[in-house]
């Protein structure tokens, strides 16, 4: 029987679905997952060989995955592959929780076999080794729908990552404060009268005036700036990759394309912004967008890091120069934080903050950017009882009934 297998020109036998064409090139026919004939071609015997490989390591993932014997890492991957369109943060995110899969021997189980206490003492060893809530949060955050995925497609009878993360494990993460007013006063007075950090004092006017996501202001360009008008108009931001290539994209949300009004101290820093933006020999440009507003030392458009290493910075020569005041870790987050807690303690309307802030979920809003105090609480209360009219009686409850 060996003496009648085909050979090429070369006397190399050919594998069954191999042949050799006319040309000398090969081809390779064979039948997919899906029961249909496919052929595939390449132009040595080797490359031919490199292609089969392939075919057949998808037909055994695909065959594992139909029946739940693929791992978790593969089911990750799988899931991960099909997300093209995301943006560049979620593709970090993809990959540092495929790191992390690779790395651990809970990324080798067969899906088929992780139930709902396995994935739960899973988290309670991340943390244990380490691992944060918020760390523990994202994981979750790609394993839970690439389980869903399996679920929808009747590979899996139920999703054992559907679960409340914070029954779990411990959530150690840290709370964002907002700076009260006499902090923002005691920080935005340092980085205006400090000699090294003075020049960033204008943008973080703007930060803390209009509470815009860095990303936000950094995509800013002279064309967005209605000074006639006073107000700003987002609808894009600028990222810049590891990699160091700068593209822009759409605002996080759709609710984050809005105006931003200018109050008198954001109008002014912005024109001061302009006046000490240095002459380039060249406008940068990326994705058609030029003129940007904020520009760093190699004359190219600032991101979110220069921002972040800004605040870092003085921060540390804060704490250095005044041991002796506490104030809040200051970041990016801490000051649009501060921002939305400012306007919900003046009293705006939480639709109108919901806009301004560009969240799609009011309840973003509420939750997490706003937090009150007991003075700012007790202030509320006296100032609605003195404008309670007369005819509704302002009564004190009875303890004793309601007990």
């Amino acid at each position: 029987m060996a003496g009648t297998r085909r050979k090429d020109n070369k006397g190399r036998v050919l594998r069954s679905g191999e042949s050799q064409r006319k040309d000398r090139t090969y081809d390779y026919r064979y039948t997919d997952a899906f029961g249909k004939r496919r052929s595939v071609y390449a132009g040595t015997l080797q490359e031919l060989r490199e292609k089969e490989a392939e075919i057949e390591a998808s037909k055994a993932a695909h065959l594992d995955y139909a029946s739940g014997s693929c791992s978790v890492l593969e089911l990750v991957e799988r899931y991960t592959g099909l997300k093209q369109g995301v943006r560049y943060n979620t593709k970090v995110g993809y990959a540092f929780v495929t790191n992390i899969l690779k790395r651990d021997e809970f990324g080798t189980r067969r899906i088929r076999d992780v139930r709902v206490s396995d994935a739960q003492l899973w988290f309670t060893r991340l943390q244990r080794e380490g691992k944060g809530y918020s760390t523990i949060t994202s994981i979750k955050g790609v394993l839970k729908p690439a389980f869903q995925m399996a679920c929808n497609e009747d590979i899996l009878p139920k999703n054992p990552f559907q679960f409340n993360t914070s029954d779990v494990v411990i959530n150690d993460s840290q709370h964002r404060d907002a700076m009260t007013r006499e902090e923002q006063e005691i920080w935005m007075t340092f980085i205006r009268e400090d000699r090294t950090y003075r020049k960033y004092y204008d943008e973080f006017v703007v930060l803390l005036g209009l509470g815009m996501r860095v990303s936000e202001f950094c995509g800013l360009t002279m064309s967005d700036l209605d000074f006639k008008r006073r107000r700003i108009r987002v609808d894009h931001q600028l990222v810049r990759e590891r990699n160091g290539r700068y593209y822009v994209e759409k605002t996080k949300t759709r609710s984050g394309i809005r105006y931003l009004p200018m109050t008198d101290e954001v109008y002014e820093s912005l024109q001061t912004i302009i006046r000490n933006r240095p002459e380039l020999a060249k406008e940068p440009e990326v994705d058609g967008y030029s003129g940007f507003l904020l520009i760093d030392k190699k004359q190219q458009p600032k991101v979110a890091l220069h921002i972040e290493n800004e605040m870092r910075w003085a921060m540390k020569k804060f704490k250095k120069l005044h041991p002796d005041i506490e104030l809040p870790h200051i970041t990016r987050h801490v000051f649009r934080h501060t921002f939305c807690t400012n306007m919900a303690n003046a009293g705006m309307d939480v639709k109108n903050l919901q806009y301004l802030m560009g969240h799609s979920d009011v309840g973003v809003t509420l939750n997490i950017y706003t937090h009150s105090s007991y003075d700012h609480a007790a202030d509320q209360l006296l100032k609605l009882v003195r404008k309670a009219p007369e005819s509704t009686p302002v009564t004190t409850p009875n303890w004793r009934k309601m007990a």
